[in-house]
């Protein structure tokens, strides 16, 4: 028999366009060479432009779901998006305890990239008060890492900075915090890792710069975020596996396309694309993937 690859274990709502949710998470984990477990935690009506509407499974279902395959398999990690509704946080949150030495990775999703809101206040402090001191990573951008960390103190959070945002995520119980700066006025895209350093104080462990590329893309934080728990389920540390997950997402954006009338798909297959693409060759050197 075939040596088994890891498993991840994704919760998240579906999406017809298979450019975020669901379908985002699996593409990229099988891409980089995991199997990809899904649970379902509820159903969108969107397309290429936006969200249209939001069922939220019953959290029973996300329960049984949930517990049926974990009693089945082994898992590597865990990764969160769209959870659709308190009661799913909670459940959620009492399954992932049940595993506290499996890497939990949470994509904190607010809106969509139409700015559709997808998560009310009663959800961001569940998230915040339920999962992030469960959290091995959060991965927010910079709209989200302002709104979650100050969630209980209204609008006045817009000029917040990101450093100290993070020190707040931190505070919550997360061990890493991982804003993107992709809504950031940057000539470069500036995402910012942080956690505890080498003496044990919180803050910036390290800055990455990516060239920003032109254009609009729909479930780029999916992307980034399960890549991040494959390369995590492959044994790579935390740094190795955030750089190596960012350059695999910046290639996906780079080798994006428009589907729609809306925005860019990130191609997480774009390896298999052409053997003798540059672009292949450029991330054959970093790739956990064996293709």
């Amino acid at each position: 028999m075939a040596e088994t690859p890891p498993l991840v274990l994704t919760f998240a709502a579906t999406d017809p366009s298979g450019g975020a949710g669901l379908q985002a998470d699996i593409l990229a984990l099988a891409s980089i060479g995991c199997h990809p477990l899904s649970v379902v935690t509820g159903v969108t009506v969107q397309d290429t432009v936006g969200v249209e509407s939001v069922m939220a499974l019953d959290a029973d279902w996300v329960n049984d779901q949930a517990r049926t395959i974990l009693e089945d398999v082994q898992i590597a990690a865990f990764k969160l998006g769209l959870l659709g509704s308190v009661e799913n946080i909670a459940v959620i949150a009492e399954i992932v305890a049940d595993y506290p030495d499996v890497p939990l990775i949470i994509d904190p999703i607010l809106t969509s990239g139409r700015g559709d809101e997808l998560a009310n206040e009663e959800m961001q402090s569940a998230m915040c008060e339920l999962l992030f001191p469960q959290a091995t990573l959060i991965t927010p951008n910079s709209f989200e890492a302002r709104r979650l960390a100050f969630y209980e103190e209204g609008d006045e959070i817009q000029h917040t900075s990101l450093d100290e945002s993070a020190l707040r995520l931190l505070e919550m119980g997360a061990e890493y915090v991982l804003i993107t700066g992709t809504h950031e006025r940057t000539n470069d895209v500036v995402n910012s890792l942080f956690g505890s350093n080498s003496n044990g104080a919180s803050g910036l462990i390290k800055a990455y710069h990516w060239e920003r590329l032109v254009g609009s893309y729909h479930g780029s934080g999916c992307t980034l975020t399960s890549a991040i728990a494959a390369c995590l389920a492959h044994g790579l540390s935390m740094e190795e596996a955030i750089q190596e997950a960012q350059e695999y997402t910046w290639q996906t954006l780079k080798n994006g396309f428009r589907p729609g009338m809306g925005q860019f798909i990130p191609d997480r297959f774009f390896w298999a694309r052409d053997e003798d693409d540059a672009a292949d060759k450029q991330f054959d050197k970093v790739s956990p993937i064996q293709h």
